[in-house]
């Protein structure tokens, strides 16, 4: 502030720009930054790697830090940043446009061989690098990234228009890419692509940086991304094996609502940044942040399968899963109920009632040929995508967690809209179903997977099956799982309130 006049950082501006390819603001970059050993800044041999450069803010800001720690080495700071920028700061931009802004963000000039570069190189990239190549296609799709030809092939590309092929992870052996090894890896990568799927169906892409990185077996590696690989995300089964099984990630920092991380732009399922350490292995100092509120844990990632975000939850979730009941992802359908997709609409005529996403028309019983045995029955029917975009809370920072419930009655069918969440001989029992689901303590549960924005069986896996020839309450669920009072508060102001 000056004369009454705001002059804000210009990166602080652009991280409120692109929901598609994030920008980071510069106080992320420095609390990513802050995970690492801050001797590696008074180092003048350490090395640093943005494999995915938009704004060049975590290499404008290491060098900040580099400039400050290695006074001591090199007096002189025109000959400190020399060093600093030619020999110690390196980068990859993901598209020519990324690239001239990251130059700019980091040489102050977005031609670094130009006057006005505080470091004048003899080519037009500096160490920023970005080259414009193409995917290697097979059965219509890209090896490496697995973007689909109709959408980001040549014919389909208008020329002038990025490829979005980008080169980190597009090599077999990233170490080609550069003739030496990096002491820190550090980067917010591109999150997904489309992969010509159905509608604005994408592939996760930020799995493949981190791994790609790994490959490069730095001495630390911190990135930013979104946190659906806790539980979900189509494609990351493995990656989500291999994070929650890798003791070397000392730090993770979670944050339920991705706003509260990017200003002004919502990421479903929140986000978060790690540290990886080569030379680490141990359990995990884990951080939520959530409504303002910071909760620390020291623990394993690897406790259950998908992992717990809420270290209130962990407690919860013990408690219930000691008892060894059956849990209801043994009987929540899967997609296609009945085997109707998405875009299937009512008949004419028929004997059966389809309830599809825009109300209900007749179908033809024998049309159906997955699913006979439930059509006689009293079905709980949810729809299959979540509420509140997934997961993202409501600005009171509590959760619905379940959107379209209802119940279908005999001769009633739906389409993969929707999942069966169980069903029935008997009316009153098929309705306390839906209550036991309209319960806190079963979106609860239901939430501690569902950090995506579909609702699968696997989101059920914590919740049991309960005896419904009689309707359940919060009070009495918590009551039968011995909740404390601490624990009930904590499940009360996450999850909203529904009519039974």
């Amino acid at each position: 502030m000056s004369n009454g006049i705001h002059n804000p950082d210009v990166l602080s501006c652009l991280a409120n720009l692109s929901s598609d390819e994030v920008f980071t603001p510069p106080e992320i970059a420095n609390a990513m930054l802050d995970l690492l050993p801050q001797e590696l800044f008074s180092d003048p041999s350490a090395t640093f790697l943005d494999p995915c450069c938009k704004s060049g803010v975590f290499l404008r800001e290491i060098a900040k830090r580099l400039n400050k720690g290695l006074e001591a080495h090199i007096p002189n700071r025109e000959e400190r940043l020399e060093h600093i920028f030619r020999n110690q700061l390196f980068g990859i931009a993901i598209t020519e446009l990324t690239s001239l802004l990251a130059r700019r963000g980091v040489y102050c000039s977005k031609y670094p061989n130009g006057p006005y570069s505080v470091v004048r190189f003899d080519n037009a990239d500096g160490n920023i690098r970005y080259k414009h190549i193409q995917h290697s296609w097979r059965g219509g799709k890209c090896v490496f990234c697995g973007a689909s030809q109709a959408a980001y092939g040549e014919q389909a590309r208008q020329e002038g228009l990025e490829s979005h092929a980008y080169e980190f992870i597009h090599t077999n052996n990233p170490n080609n890419l550069f003739s030496m090894n990096f002491d820190v890896i550090i980067g917010n990568p591109p999150y997904q692509l489309d992969d010509g799927g159905n509608g604005a169906s994408a592939k996760p892409l930020y799995h493949l940086f981190v791994e790609q990185a790994m490959k490069l077996k730095p001495k630390y590696l911190s990135m930013v991304i979104p946190a659906r690989w806790y539980s979900g995300g189509k494609g990351l089964a493995s990656f989500r094996f291999s994070m929650l099984n890798d003791e070397r990630i000392s730090k993770l920092i979670d944050y339920t609502s991705s706003e509260d991380c990017f200003p002004g732009v919502d990421i479903a399922g929140g986000i978060c940044y790690f540290l990886w350490e080569r030379e680490y292995s141990g359990q995990c100092n884990y951080t939520n942040n959530r409504n303002g509120k910071r909760n620390n844990l020291i623990k394993s990632l690897n406790e259950y399968k998908i992992f717990i975000r809420y270290p209130a939850a962990d407690g919860i979730i013990k408690k219930i899963t000691s008892l060894n009941e059956t849990c209801m992802n043994t009987i929540v359908s899967t997609r296609k109920p009945f085997g109707l997709e998405t875009n299937v609409v009512p008949s004419c005529s028929g004997e059966l009632t389809l309830r599809y996403n825009k109300g209900t028309g007749k179908y033809p019983a024998d049309k159906i040929i997955v699913g006979r045995d439930l059509i006689n029955k009293w079905k709980v029917m949810i729809s299959y995508l979540s509420s509140e975009h997934a997961g993202q809370p409501d600005k009171s920072g509590m959760f619905r967690v379940l959107s379209t419930m209802e119940i279908l009655p005999p001769t009633h069918i739906c389409t993969e809209t929707y999942l069966l969440a169980g069903w029935s001989d008997s009316k009153e029992e098929a309705e306390n179903i839906l209550k036991y689901l309209k319960t806190k303590f079963t979106r609860f549960l239901i939430a501690q997977i569902a950090v995506s924005q579909h609702i699968t069986r696997n989101c059920f896996s914590f919740v049991p099956l309960q005896d419904f020839s009689k309707a359940w309450t919060d009070e009495e669920l918590y009551a039968k799982y011995a909740l404390t009072k601490e624990e009930i508060e904590f499940i009360e102001n996450m999850i909203r309130p529904m009519e039974s």
